[in-house]
């Protein structure tokens, strides 16, 4: 993480890459880095496990900060170093692939780590307990505060030595920590709960899309001349929510059941089980949608953050220089002491005056969150605006203004990620059975792809579309100061005014008021003829 944090300023400083193509190629790897999480799902769930997923995952990671570290440490291997910053020469096609070997193994590490990393620590908590379950609510705001602890540590150090001491060096150190680190997961095996592969869930998943494409047209009120297909060893209840996908566990015919009742195509009839199971992925869609424009925000401040940042004055002292990376390390502690607030002081607090639970709900963080994103955005539009004034009243490179200007704005980056990411996180973990928690974890991070993409769509299309007709860009090239990046930011908090009113009108209807049992948990069905007559949720 300490290299994704400071990869901006790596790429700037030792490829000479700027403007649109270095946001490209950063938010692309990122974005890269999270969708191959689908991967790793799947290959944990229908083959080999959590265990080894997380395994074979560091390995590759490992390799991947190897590639990076050699990059750093071979001069050959990366073009001369710019001694003016608007003509510089670019790396050779050669060189560029060397670099993005590096990142596409470090992409293909976070595959397997990424999904499976909550929902292997998931694991060890016995949910069927009051206690256990207390315990997984607490999960993961506790997992977000020590990542993020132990990452503003390494940033601390580690970033200041790529920035001030050496690349290499600074490259050296978290490949060898992560070696470490692989080696006490390893020691600690024996002491894991792991569970075994049961089949992927996808591709139950895409058998009920296809069977209950299949049978769209039985009409709906002559559904009940039908039996539900519910094997024994998975009799649940059916749920009324998405009744148009229920159609795929219609026995239509008997001659769908092998004479030991089981079916024979899988892609024409579905258990119910299938069926809840995909019932569960569409519910948090609505919610899923709503992430995706938080994801957005934070997403500027690992790019064009930095670059502003690059552009500012960061003396303090008539020596030290803070290195641009350290800024994104503000964002994180506003996140730390927020969670310690909310977890160490507030809820313990108002539950000895209220006597009951007296943690925000979920919706209610989301919304927080959002409304933290708009914030982010108008403010580092000003900020902006302040600093490249300055700039060109001075006719400096560097503005003559302080980045400590842009601690705001990554306070509100924090606040987002405290208030918005950690409730979406804990909405997909909780609302997935425990054999699709390796799912949730990886559309939470499928969020985080999208958003990536969708910032480098929208760079490009604004870049495109404000230099028709010859004129100058808003965004591009290797001096912010010929830019309107602020203009962009405004842009980007527009989305989220667009997002919150989505959020409470439709978003927030798809986020339960109490905790919905997962499938697992449900009520099994004493119906002799294997059809289900539920009317929902047990609560």
């Amino acid at each position: 993480m300490s290299l994704v944090m400071n990869m901006t300023v790596y790429l700037r400083s030792n490829y000479n890459m700027s403007g649109i193509y270095l946001v490209n190629v950063v938010t692309i790897w990122m974005g890269t880095s999270n969708i191959s999480s689908l991967f790793g799902a799947f290959i944990s769930d229908a083959y080999i496990g959590k265990f080894q997923t997380l395994l074979y995952g560091s390995i590759a990671s490992i390799l991947g900060m190897g590639m990076m570290t050699l990059t750093a440490g071979v001069p050959h291997f990366r073009p001369p170093k710019c001694s003016d910053p608007l003509n510089c020469i670019q790396p050779e096609n050669w060189q560029l692939g060397l670099l993005f070997i590096g990142l596409g193994l470090l992409a293909l590490g976070a595959g397997g780590l990424r999904p499976c990393g909550i929902a292997f620590g998931a694991d060890q908590f016995d949910t069927g307990t009051p206690k256990g379950r207390k315990q997984l609510e607490s999960f993961f705001n506790i997992w977000y505060l020590t990542f993020t602890l132990a990452l503003i540590i390494a940033l601390t150090v580690v970033v200041y030595i790529q920035t001030n001491i050496s690349w290499a060096i600074g490259f050296a150190i978290p490949t060898a920590f992560l070696l470490s680190s692989v080696i006490i997961f390893l020691i600690g095996r024996r002491t894991y709960i792991i569970k075994k592969p049961e089949g992927s869930v996808f591709t139950d998943i895409f058998n009920v899309i296809v069977a209950s494409i299949r049978k769209r047209k039985i009409p709906n009120h002559h559904t009940s001349m039908y039996t539900y297909y519910n094997p024994p060893d998975h009799n649940i209840v059916r749920t009324q929510r998405f009744k148009c996908l229920d159609k795929a566990a219609l026995i239509v015919d008997p001659s769908e059941l092998n004479p030991n009742g089981v079916a024979i195509n899988k892609w024409r009839l579905c258990s119910v089980q299938q069926v809840e199971n995909l019932k569960c992925v569409v519910g948090i869609l609505p919610v899923w949608v709503s992430g995706m424009g938080c994801m957005l925000v934070i997403d500027q401040q690992t790019t064009f953050g930095i670059l502003q940042a690059l552009q500012m004055t960061r003396t303090i002292g008539p020596k030290f220089t803070i290195p641009p990376g350290w800024m994104t390390e503000i964002a994180m502690i506003s996140l730390s002491i927020w969670i310690f607030i909310y977890e160490g002081i507030y809820i313990p607090k108002l539950m000895k005056i209220l006597k009951r639970d007296a943690r925000l709900t979920m919706a209610m963080r989301v919304r927080l969150g959002i409304i933290m994103s708009i914030l982010c955005m108008v403010t580092a539009g000003f900020v902006e605006q302040k600093r490249r004034n300055s700039a060109l009243k001075n006719d400096t490179y560097i503005a003559p203004i302080h980045v400590f200007w842009l601690v705001p704005q990554l306070v509100f980056s924090g606040l987002v990620e405290a208030f918005d990411s950690v409730a979406i996180m804990e909405f997909f973990t909780t609302q997935m059975p425990e054999n699709m928690r390796t799912v949730a974890g990886a559309i939470f991070f499928i969020t985080l792809s999208i958003s990536s993409y969708l910032s480098s769509l929208i760079v490009n299309l604004i870049h495109k579309l404000t230099g028709i007709n010859g004129r100058t860009p808003w965004l591009g090239g290797h001096d912010l100061n010929k830019n309107k990046l602020d203009y962009y930011y405004f842009i980007i908090a527009g989305f989220g005014v667009l997002n919150l009113i989505y959020f409470t009108f439709v978003g927030s209807k798809y986020v339960a008021p109490a905790k919905v049992i997962a499938v697992e948990e449900l009520m099994p069905v004493e119906d002799g003829g294997g059809r289900n007559h539920s009317d929902g949720y047990h609560e």
